[in-house]
């Protein structure tokens, strides 16, 4: 199959197009032959080699966890799905080493789900990662409940175009940080109120517009963004991060709750995901495509940390 090889760590030169042998499914695991797949920026990090003390990576290696396809095999014992059928997956395994950027990825069954009907392979494969994300961050983790006040930072990033929407439909008042050209696009996507960041103090800003504090702050920034945010969450509130790791420290003198996040694969909640999506409640993100080929310059555009939405590897 065609993939996209990385050899050893490194910048855009460590990425080569070539052929590597198709995998084969194993038992309860899937053959997904892959159509489309979106850019992380934690893709970006680890061919940089700065995930190597939280991953155990193998070379040579594909990156790549999101995948929009159709299932090509079927592992022994596995039921519920049969050849051809669409499917998205968020496909991180124990050992990185075997992605998406490839025609073909396998993966265990439990984490693979029939995609919303009504969605195209480049859309599909913008959320199962930013969508899982969202959703135990905000519903597991937090969870959040009508009425509660949640500040969500990058709402016109990756993670904030589903955490936004998925926030309204809990029930949540939703302030998000953005620049001030992505505000009409995050207020579309349901937030209450959007502040920009590059021109005011999003601690004043927020303290304004909700006195008393955020029941949850999501903090999809890391650095002195993450650090600032432990100031506007309320007594007994909770800061959730998938950046950084959290204060413990800091909260405990606050008062308030912290907790790490790093996304699990789960094929029932992606299930749920699809229903809300063809339900019109989850949109999916703006998208920018590019042909795999190109994954080296997609993962530059991803390091800027200012594309709106998702970038997406046109497989086929």
């Amino acid at each position: 199959m065609k993939a996209i090889i990385v050899d050893a760590f490194g910048g855009p030169e460590a990425m080569r197009w070539g052929e590597i042998a198709t995998p084969s499914p194993g038992p309860g695991e899937v053959l997904i032959r892959i159509h489309a797949t979106s850019v992380n920026p934690v893709e970006w990090k680890i061919r940089e080699g700065g995930l190597a003390r939280l991953f155990a990576c193998k070379f040579p290696l594909i990156l790549g966890w999101d995948a929009a396809g159709t299932i090509a095999a079927l592992g022994e014992g596995v039921g519920g799905f049969a050849i051809g059928d669409r499917v998205w997956s968020y496909c991180r395994k124990p050992e990185i080493q075997w992605g998406t950027y490839a025609e073909y990825v396998t993966m265990s069954a439990e984490a693979v789900a029939p995609m919303p009907a009504n969605l195209s392979f480049a859309q599909a494969s913008t959320i199962p990662l930013v969508g899982l994300t969202s959703w135990q961050s905000l519903l597991d983790v937090a969870e959040i409940r009508p009425g509660q006040t949640v500040l969500i930072h990058a709402g016109a990033g990756g993670i904030g175009s589903l955490a936004v929407p998925l926030a309204k439909w809990a029930g949540a008042t939703v302030i998000a940080t953005a620049r001030s050209a992505n505000h009409d696009y995050v207020r579309a996507l349901g937030a209450d109120h959007v502040i920009d960041y590059t021109a005011t103090d999003f601690v004043a800003a927020t303290r304004a517009i909700v006195p008393a504090g955020f029941h949850m702050v999501f903090g999809t920034v890391g650095g002195e963004v993450l650090t600032r945010s432990y100031e506007v969450v309320r007594p007994g509130g909770i800061l959730v991060s998938i950046t950084d790791k959290t204060d413990k420290d800091l909260a405990e003198r606050l008062g308030i709750r912290v907790k790490y996040v790093f996304v699990q694969p789960n094929g029932a909640q992606l299930r749920t995901l699809a229903g809300l999506v063809e339900q019109g409640i989850l949109p999916v993100p703006d998208i920018e495509e590019m042909p795999l080929a190109q994954a080296a310059q997609a993962l530059e555009r991803s390091k800027t940390g200012h594309v709106r939405g998702k970038i997406v590897l046109r497989v086929d």
